[in-house]
């Protein structure tokens, strides 16, 4: 028997605790307060979709539309439970399950019910996303069935955007967002595809205002897990679902199903996929799994994708990059006195006049690993105001001597500047990459100094290889940061950008808090890792050495 998650289990628990609650199996025994159940009702859309719908993709096509038991049962609730006037008792259908495991098709399959087969006379139907090539997921779907279905061929009139069936006038159609015809709908049907993408909330709340004529309206939501986000539409649903489930809230015309993983579960266990995965083995193939789970646990930058669309475990970023077990794991002690005269490379991420500035020293050895050395500066002035106003503990990172500040109440260049040449004393700095954008004068002086400076820009081109490296040595435990606090807190803050080429980069402005110091360390290592490729350009007293 597939292991289930607690979600997916407090809906079973939901349907058997509601059968014994409103024990009535017809309309004539229901309480004038409560439920009923029509096992007729319940058996006579499955009955549809296995009779008349047929797979159109992959290794099933032009078969009949099996359900499987998880989607079996969640037809039969939705479509079992009658209001004691007759009509339907749930208005909205949330399902929230990974990607491949036929949500899609079961909502076309709905789709074409609501339409020809639920009795609604002018029935409307909409499948509804933020893109019009979203929306048109689900309705080609339901055209592909309707074309393998010769039954419904002789009703149903197909269109690109639309399936109209002139005998009741009804009509199922692609709407996204971009639409210009939002206005004067009256939806039978809503199909929400990929909630989760839902940049607000607007398309909803359009096609739920407009099911007020309708005596017994159906909204399909479907989706996978997101990026966890306070005030989206997705989050909010999905929070809502999870209430409904739990029994915080009380609403009993809101079906929930949701299959996930659960939080104290071993990603890498296939028993844990099984319970995000219903279709694992139908549509859902263990091999592909187990080769999304290596690529996981060979890359971070993608285990925030593998929770997300094959965990179905909603994340706090977009590409959750360094995950704090794997960075945990590197916190072997840095004795900074032993490193003494040691050659090193630095990286400067210098930062705006109020914010810190980091200085990452990355130095080789010869196992292949390296040690961390990192500064970090702020201003002093209302230092403890912003870790009051933050809820950061800059003050107590600065009493501890994590952290130091500088005079006043912008980031004192000149302080930093000496302390680097305290630094440059004490080890041998092969070079220190900056981002120019802010720093060309610090680094200009300091060059002037005798420190080699090295431009370091922030694009794809130079971030990106040293990124990798630097996930690389983190993902291997060749990176040892002594468990500085600081360090740590930005190592969890940090969310990346990804081209369509696979380059990563760190992504400031996506990133929940500051994230300067693995910037910093990101340049440290990608110097030190391409240093011995080539020779040095200070050899030859060349100068300032521009990266592009």
């Amino acid at each position: 028997m597939r292991p289930i998650g607690k979600l997916e289990r407090l809906g079973i628990e939901r349907q058997a605790r509601d059968l014994e609650r409103w024990p009535a199996r017809s309309q004539a025994d229901c309480e004038p307060d409560g439920y009923w159940w029509d096992e007729h009702a319940a058996n006579r859309v499955v009955e549809f979709i296995e009779r008349f719908c047929r797979h159109h993709k992959g290794e099933w096509a032009g078969q009949p539309f099996r359900l499987e038991p998880w989607q079996r049962e969640i037809v039969r609730t939705i479509f079992g439970w009658r209001r004691p006037d007759g009509t339907r008792r749930f208005r909205t259908a949330y399902v929230e399950v990974p990607r491949k495991n036929g949500k899609t098709e079961l909502a076309a399959a709905v789709g074409l019910y609501l339409l020809v087969a639920d009795g609604e006379a002018g029935a409307e139907v909409y499948s509804a996303a933020t893109k019009r090539d979203q929306a048109r997921i689900v309705h080609n779907a339901a055209k592909q069935m309707l074309r393998r279905s010769p039954d419904l061929r002789r009703f149903v009139e197909q269109y690109r955007d639309n399936l109209v069936v002139p005998a009741t006038a009804s009509k199922f159609e692609a709407l996204s967002s971009e639409s210009h015809t939002l206005d004067g709908l009256n939806p039978h049907g809503i199909i929400l595809d990929e909630l989760h993408a839902h940049r607000d909330r607007h398309l909803r709340d359009v096609l739920i205002t407009g099911t007020g004529a309708r005596r017994q309206p159906l909204e399909w939501i479907i989706t996978t897990a997101g990026v966890y986000n306070p005030a989206s539409i997705g989050w909010e649903m999905h929070d809502y679902a999870v209430n409904v489930l739990q029994g915080v809230f009380e609403d009993e015309t809101f079906f929930a199903y949701i299959a996930a993983a659960d939080e104290e579960d071993d990603w890498q266990d296939p028993a844990t996929w099984a319970k995000a995965n219903p279709n694992l083995g139908v549509s859902v193939k263990l091999e592909y799994l187990e080769e999304l789970a290596d690529r996981a646990a060979k890359s971070p930058s993608f285990l925030n994708t593998f929770f997300r669309y094959h965990l179905n475990i909603w994340t706090q970023q977009l590409e959750r990059w360094i995950p704090i077990e794997a960075w945990d794991r590197c916190g072997g002690p840095v004795d900074e006195g032993a490193l003494i005269g040691r050659r090193c490379f630095g990286g400067l991420d210098l930062s705006s006049t109020i914010d810190i500035t980091a200085l990452a020293l990355a130095f080789p050895v010869e196992d292949g690993s390296y040690d961390l050395v990192m500064r970090f500066w702020v201003p002093e002035d209302r230092l403890h105001e912003r870790s009051e106003r933050d809820r950061v503990p800059y003050d107590a990172w600065a009493r501890d001597g994590w952290l130091q500040v500088t005079p006043g109440n912008v980031v004192d260049y000149g302080f930093i500047r000496e302390e680097i040449h305290r630094l440059a004393d004490r080890y041998e700095i092969v070079e220190l990459a900056y981002d120019p954008w802010n720093a060309s004068k610090l680094a200009v002086e300091l060059f002037g100094d005798g420190v080699p400076m090295v431009e370091f820009r922030q694009g794809y081109a130079s971030m990106s290889p040293a990124a990798k490296e630097f996930e690389r040595l983190v993902t291997a435990g060749l990176l040892r940061h002594g468990g500085h606090p600081v360090l740590r807190w930005m190592a969890n803050n940090v969310t990346i950008r990804q081209d369509p080429a696979g380059n990563i980069k760190p992504d400031k402005e996506r990133s929940r808090e500051k994230i300067d110091g693995i910037v910093a360390a990101i340049m440290a290592i990608g110097r030190a890792s391409v240093h011995n490729a080539a020779p040095s350009p200070y050899a030859a007293g060349e100068g300032l050495f521009f990266l592009e």
